[in-house]
């Protein structure tokens, strides 16, 4: 067999994990799914179905993606788990994949469908209970349409999902305990020291600042007034790349250097 992946001893490794850590992955995916199915069904009652899209779709992929990646590679909470899953007659490439597979691959398609199961169900009912003869009928039922998978506001979510997942996965191989509260703190400081040091040196470098949010806007004051100054379109778009694709990348990649570090 080849000793860097062999597609039959990967098939193995994925058919030992899904045994023996079915009740964790299944819980993980319900309590996802179920978190999800109250944030649209609350926004929706609160808010507004369109709203409810955005923050179900939001929160589901991002922060459900985020704890699957936190759980895929805590094998180490436990010494002698953590002990076992290193000496499995499997390559570190193989183990690797293992977790990329569930994450950013089951996860992520599980969730699309099961979001599109549920947007389906919220949409139809929407389009059902409108008075058919109502004035304005046809502007009310063509105002509430199936979220989009391939708009901007997705792409945007996309990001954010291989994003913090990738910094969720690196963060269980760093963290043997409490992996997802402890890099979850370690994101929001970075975050937030990111943001006011921005704004920091924004507000050095330009007059009547009112605020600025890192690679993306500054708000200035011109009188009583705020205008924006943004990026121009080539930055800007360099810009998406690099959070679409070179980080997550580097996030990703950085979680299988750590895995290597663990057999040491």
């Amino acid at each position: 067999m080849n000793d860097v992946f062999s597609l039959r001893r990967f098939g193995w490794l994925m058919r030992k994990i899904f045994l023996e850590r079915t009740m964790q992955v299944l819980g993980t995916l319900l309590l996802c799914f179920t978190v999800t199915f109250i944030v649209y069904f609350m926004t929706r009652l609160l808010l507004g179905i369109e709203e409810a899209q955005n923050a179900a779709f939001l929160v589901g992929l991002t922060l459900g993606g985020s704890l699957m990646a936190s759980i895929v590679f805590s094998y180490f909470n436990n010494n002698a788990v953590g002990v076992s899953f290193i000496t499995l007659p499997a390559s570190l490439l193989e183990k690797w994949l293992s977790g990329i597979l569930i994450v950013g691959v089951l996860y992520f398609l599980l969730f699309l469908a099961f979001f599109r199961l549920i947007d389906l169900s919220f949409v139809l009912q929407y389009h059902h209970n409108l008075d058919h003869h109502a004035p304005y009928y046809k502007e009310q039922y063509e105002a509430v349409y199936l979220l989009s998978f391939s708009d901007f506001t997705a792409w945007g979510n996309y990001a954010m999902f291989f994003n913090f997942a990738g910094i969720m996965m690196l963060g269980s191989l760093f963290f043997n305990k409490a992996a997802f509260v402890k890099t979850a703190l370690v994101i929001c400081v970075v975050i937030v020291g990111t943001f006011l040091l921005n704004l920091l040196v924004i507000s050095l470098l330009i007059k009547n600042t009112q605020t600025a949010f890192p690679f993306s806007i500054v708000w200035i004051w011109v009188g009583k007034y705020r205008a924006p100054i943004e990026l121009s379109p080539e930055t800007a778009d360099k810009i998406k790349i690099i959070f679409r694709f070179v980080l997550p990348a580097i996030l990703w990649s950085l979680s299988l250097l750590r895995l290597k570090e663990k057999e040491f």
